[in-house]
């Protein structure tokens, strides 16, 4: 065994699964709870914008997320190594969009280009897609423990 393979942070295919779903929650937290608090802070129409979120972020999930919670769970479940890297529950690419997000989120934050309102509806959109893919990963680690 190599240097590399004695220091990779590795777990079973199983536990990639639940290293996924608790990823996808942190995400899906992070966004919710930050558009949640700065639409209350803005006091006009919230409850309007938080439906209005929700709403969208359910659509959001059901045209596109569950396609692509689908993909990553077909892909950590059909892993072959016994005990992958615990960073591979996402893919490279999956990595690289999710830092385009991130940053994106942030410019647009920052520099104030977009009306708050209407971004931080927007975190809430993305939150709420992200954590039900999340319960899907769950879902199936829970699942996969009953198969054992």
């Amino acid at each position: 065994m190599n240097l590399f393979e004695k220091l990779k942070p590795s777990v079973s295919r199983r536990s990639l699964l639940f290293v996924a779903g608790f990823a996808w929650t942190v995400a899906g937290g992070i966004l919710i709870s930050r558009g949640f608090l700065a639409l209350w802070a803005i006091h006009r129409h919230v409850w309007l914008e938080i439906l209005v979120g929700v709403a969208f972020g359910v659509v959001f999930y059901l045209i596109l997320f569950a396609r692509i919670s689908r993909k990553h769970i077909t892909r950590i479940t059909l892993i072959t190594i016994d005990n992958p890297c615990f960073f591979s529950f996402f893919s490279f690419r999956s990595y690289f969009m999710m830092a385009v997000m991130i940053t994106t989120g942030i410019i647009l934050r920052e520099l104030d280009i977009i009306n708050r309102e209407i971004l931080y509806t927007f975190y809430l959109t993305m939150g709420v897609p992200l954590l039900v893919s999340a319960f899907r990963f769950f879902y199936t680690w829970k699942q996969d423990k009953k198969s054992e």
